[in-house]
C-alpha cells in the first residue's frame, strides 16, 4: 500500500518481515535469517510439525507464527521485498498445509445456516373487542394475529 505525502510515494509497513531488514528505505534479504526461513520450509516439507520444524531451523516461534511464516506470499517477492524461497517450494508447502489440517480435521468451512421459514399466509381472528386506545387496540390485534400463526 502506498500513502502519496506531499507528492512522494512512501511504503507503509507495519512491520518487516522474519528474513528481510531495511537498508536506505528498501527491503534487503537478511542471509542469515532468510536461511533460517528457507530450513523451515525445508523441515516441513521433510515431514516435522510447524514448531519442530521452527525450532530446528532456528526460529523461536509458536506453532501459528511458524504457520503464518509459511503462508508469507512475502516470500516469493514483489515489487518491495526480494524473493527468498521459489514458487515451487511455496505451493508445496501449502499443499502440504492443507492435506495436513485435512486430515486432523482442521479445515473450517463456514455452515450455512437453514434459515427457518415463516409461512407468509396466515389469517386474523374475528376483532370482537374495541379499545378507544389506538395501541391496546393494535396490541389486541396483533395477539390475534400471534395466536393463528402459534396453531399453525
Amino acid at each position: 500500500m502506498w500513502n502519496h505525502t506531499k507528492g512522494k510515494d512512501v511504503r507503509k509497513v507495519a512491520h518487516t518481515p522474519y528474513g528481510y531488514r531495511i537498508e536506505n528505505g528498501i527491503a534487503v534479504i537478511d542471509e542469515e535469517k532468510a536461511e533460517k526461513v528457507r530450513n523451515l520450509y525445508k523441515g516441513y516439507l521433510s515431514g516435522l510439525s510447524l514448531s519442530v520444524a521452527a525450532k530446528s531451523a532456528g526460529i523461536d516461534a509458536y506453532h501459528g507464527t511458524a504457520g503464518r511464516m509459511l503462508r508469507n506470499e512475502r516470500y516469493l517477492g514483489d515489487d518491495y521485498y526480494p524473493a527468498i524461497i521459489d514458487k515451487e517450494t511455496y505451493e508445496k508447502a501449502e499443499t502440504e498445509r492443507i492435506k495436513r489440517a485435512k486430515k486432523l480435521g482442521r479445515i473450517f468451512e463456514p455452515k450455512i445456516e437453514d434459515k427457518p421459514t415463516i409461512s407468509k399466509k396466515f389469517t386474523i381472528g374475528q376483532v370482537i373487542q374495541k379499545y378507544t386506545n389506538p395501541f391496546t387496540q393494535a396490541e389486541y390485534v396483533y395477539s390475534l394475529i400471534c395466536i393463528q400463526l402459534n396453531r399453525k
